[in-house]
């Protein structure tokens, strides 16, 4: 029956039932949008704990400088009555951070853009104010500040549907079969181009135990560049942990409970400045993550001066004892644009065969041995996945000690 044989009265039911039915969905939507609002917001306020004060910084992030035993990591239940600890013990080694050959291989001191603008008084610890647009920016708002699963390179048996279907590539240099407490390494930092929002490209070391299922533990820092975490395309120092292999434990930096800052100089997650371009100055920083024999907490240096903080032994099944791997590298999101390779780079975006001020390295590699001495990694591995995209090269001498270059440009002739 069409339209016009319909009687008027049935023609006016039709059209009642048709715009309740609209204004059905918008109510729906409205309410969709301010729960929407509601979770944001509530998200916000546990993330954003009150400053004692605020910084501006050059690049636009809001740092707040807030009381030590204010920060987030006091929200895990078991951290209620956590006394803030310090190191008991600190790893000795080989290299100093400074210990660079004095030839033209001199690298620069690194700091943090927001410094310029001020600093955090003591008993407070930096943290980069999150906002509204960083929260929306994620896929759902329970999953802001975590990363996708399966990020880690898992070196030998990578296959090639797992690497497509995680869209993550690799480039890194790789120790296991022995018990490690931690581990070392100088990061040439740079600013690496990013195709698309929702890929990152980041340089950074793993401490990792278990099996690469669903129970992996890892423990990660480093340098990384990605606009849908931050909304630019400024190089950040990071960190990130997980214990069930990135499903429902962990985050970035300090969007969740757990790591614990100690430090009131340096904020995870801030710009770091300056960095490194092609045949120019070369800027790096140093990170080393160990496990206090005493207490068995996880810590994190920067640089020679700034111990950052830790993660507590509970938080791990695995790494509560030790690592049994210990990688180094870069990874970057191919989200294969328009069904081809992504031309995000990794590193400086050139090959490691191009060498010192064009490619990136990681130099002084080392590891923690159960005596909680820095040594030189024994039966060094390396591993990508496609090395006409991103690849990796090793060496060693006596400035540098063991080293890699390591990146590369992503999409070109040979990487399609």
């Amino acid at each position: 029956m069409g339209w016009s044989q319909l009687t008027w009265s049935w023609r006016a039911l039709l059209l009642v039932v048709f715009f309740w039915g609209l204004i059905s969905l918008s109510s729906a939507a409205r309410l969709g949008a301010s729960r929407q609002k509601f979770e944001v917001k509530k998200r916000l306020k546990r993330l954003n704990k009150p400053a004692v004060k605020t910084i501006q910084s050059p690049d636009g992030d809001i740092i707040d400088c807030v009381h030590i035993s204010k920060q987030p990591a006091f929200d895990h239940p078991f951290l209620k009555d956590h006394k803030i600890q310090r190191p008991n013990f600190h790893p000795e080694g080989l290299f100093d951070g400074n210990k660079v050959s004095e030839t033209k291989e001199k690298s620069m001191p690194i700091t943090q853009l927001w410094h310029v603008t001020g600093k955090c008084p003591e008993d407070t610890i930096p943290i980069r104010r999150t906002k509204e647009d960083d929260v929306l920016r994620a896929s759902s708002i329970k999953r802001y500040g975590r990363k996708k699963h399966r990020t880690v390179p898992k070196p030998r048996s990578a296959q090639p549907d797992l690497i497509n279907q995680s869209g993550h590539q690799h480039a890194i240099a790789y120790v296991e079969g022995d018990k490690y407490y931690g581990a070392k390494a100088t990061i040439n930092v740079w600013v690496p181009k990013i195709q698309q929002p929702n890929e990152f490209s980041l340089s950074q070391l793993w401490i990792l135990g278990g099996s690469f299922g669903e129970d992996l533990n890892s423990i990660e820092a480093g340098w990384q560049v990605s606009p849908d975490l931050y909304g630019d395309n400024n190089t950040r120092l990071f960190t990130y942990w997980t214990s069930d292999a990135y499903q429902a434990t962990g985050c970035y930096n300090l969007l969740c409970s757990g790591f614990i800052q100690v430090n009131s100089e340096i904020a995870m997650g801030a710009s770091i400045s300056p960095v490194s371009a092609y045949r120019n100055s070369q800027y790096d920083i140093s990170i080393l993550i160990w496990k206090d024999p005493k207490e068995g907490h996880w810590w994190m240096q920067f640089g020679n001066d700034y111990v950052l903080g830790y993660w507590p032994s509970f938080l791990f099944s695995y790494l509560a004892d030790s690592a049994s791997m210990i990688e180094w590298g870069g990874e970057v999101v191919n989200s294969e644009p328009e069904g081809q390779h992504t031309s995000t780079q990794m590193g400086s975006g050139h090959f490691p065969e191009e060498g010192f001020g064009k490619a990136s390295y990681f130099r002084n590699i080392q590891v923690v041995d159960s005596s909680n001495n820095l040594k030189a990694p024994k039966s060094i591995g390396t591993f990508t996945e496609q090395s006409n995209c991103y690849d990796v090269q090793t060496g060693s001498n006596g400035d540098w000690g063991h080293y890699f270059y390591y990146g590369g440009p992503g999409k070109n002739p040979n990487c399609q």
